[in-house]
């Protein structure tokens, strides 16, 4: 599955975001910071679409009460 054609674009989009945004000095090496696609489309690089969140916060969903799914 991610050696598929599609996946590896899908992933150089994901590189490609990191790689912009570290040099425009907004994430470093190591930071422990990820890059998010604000409406989840990896092609999508533009400067509006791209934020820095934690890492916890990124890899995470909204939870309810019972720590299910909002």
């Amino acid at each position: 599955y991610q050696g598929t054609a599609a996946q590896k674009k899908r992933r150089a989009k994901r590189n490609a975001a990191r790689a912009k945004l570290k040099k425009s000095g907004r994430v470093k090496l190591g930071d422990g910071m990820d890059v998010d696609h604000k409406n989840k489309n990896p092609k999508n690089n533009s400067n509006g679409n791209l934020r820095v969140q934690s890492k916890g916060t990124n890899r995470s969903f909204p939870r309810n009460k019972k720590g299910g799914h909002k």
